[in-house]
């Protein structure tokens, strides 16, 4: 994973001057503004009316905002009607693979408060502040490290549609694939046997493994970095390992995002040890974690792989999202 520096913060009056206020004959005035702490319980409750096919909760809230690695609050936008907030609009950058890429990770609109252009007005606010940012191109929530989903689910056909006005273009589409917990045995010490004779030992990871983990993960699989710092913080920590030469090889992690929804992810096996079983093992092991928590559906996320996981686990495809981005010339 790569740190960017700190970005420019723009000052307050930046948002003042791009703001367009538009006249509500039932309620007044609308502006665009920064979002602020004391916002938090509107907001919840306007993802929570708009979402409807997502469950939103406080602590979920939390984790997409400050929890974010890179949380701007000078990218965080509502516009307010009155006393009432009627939009959202949550921006954030990552510098991935050498390119910075603005994203929109979070929006919503008033279902009441639509087709009256406070979307739009967020985001012509918000692609001015990526271009102060560096950004040279934009994406819809799917954003590496912390996201809440990996595109726009297309039963939010106002979001699609939103997207092509706004000039984005479809340009791939990813899966949640759902597991049930229930009615599966999750056991994997036969498998486990086998594989230490091999001299492949599976364990549950440590602090005490921490540096080593994530300086493989940094060699093969930075952008799952985040991820798995934040599997590292749970109780007991919410990762496997694989050792083979007393080096870790492989390990899968759950609630690393979106915790408390019974999130599988990420997962990873070094090229030289793929084929023998390792990721079923790993796999299996957190499935089984999940339901000692009380989960009875554990989720896949931003599936690649998803003949693997039908197999192994036999899950099923639960979701499909479309994948947007607009470049900023």
């Amino acid at each position: 994973m790569r740190i960017s520096q700190k970005d420019p913060i723009l000052p307050e009056h930046h948002l003042k001057t791009h703001t367009k206020p538009s006249q509500n004959p039932n309620q007044g005035l609308s502006m665009i503004r920064k979002y602020k702490d004391e916002d938090f319980n509107a907001v919840l409750e306007l993802l929570k009316k708009s979402l409807v096919h997502d469950e939103i909760t406080s602590e979920l809230l939390k984790e997409k905002l400050q929890g974010d690695p890179h949380f701007d609050r000078e990218m965080v936008l509502v516009t307010e009607d009155g006393d009432r907030i009627t939009g959202f609009m949550q921006g954030v950058t990552r510098d991935i693979r050498g390119e910075r890429i603005g994203y929109l990770k979070l929006m919503a609109v008033d279902p009441d408060n639509r087709k009256k252009g406070i979307a739009r007005q967020m985001y012509g606010m918000m692609e001015d502040l990526f271009r102060k940012r560096g950004v040279r191109k934009v994406r819809i929530f799917d954003v590496p490290l912390n996201y809440f989903q990996p595109g726009i689910d297309p039963r939010y056909t106002e979001a699609l549609c939103f997207a092509w006005r706004m000039g984005f273009a479809r340009f791939d589409d990813t899966t949640n694939l759902i597991a049930d917990l229930e009615g599966r045995d999750w056991e994997t010490a036969r498998m486990e046997h086998d594989l230490a004779e091999e001299g492949i030992v599976i364990s549950r990871a440590t602090e005490e493994d921490r540096v080593e983990l994530l300086r493989f993960i940094e060699d093969e699989f930075a952008l799952w970095r985040h991820e798995v710092s934040m599997a590292f913080q749970r109780e007991p920590v919410a990762i496997h390992i694989a050792r083979f030469n007393d080096r870790i090889r492989g390990f899968s992690a759950y609630n690393g995002n979106n915790v408390g929804n019974g999130w599988f992810g990420p997962m990873g096996t070094s090229n030289v040890l793929r084929g023998r079983g390792i990721g079923e093992v790993l796999l299996k092991r957190c499935l089984s974690d999940l339901k000692a928590e009380g989960n009875k559906k554990a989720i896949i996320p931003w599936v690649g792989p998803i003949a693997f996981y039908a197999h192994h686990a036999g899950a099923n495809v639960d979701r499909v999202f479309w994948r947007f981005e607009k470049p900023l010339n």
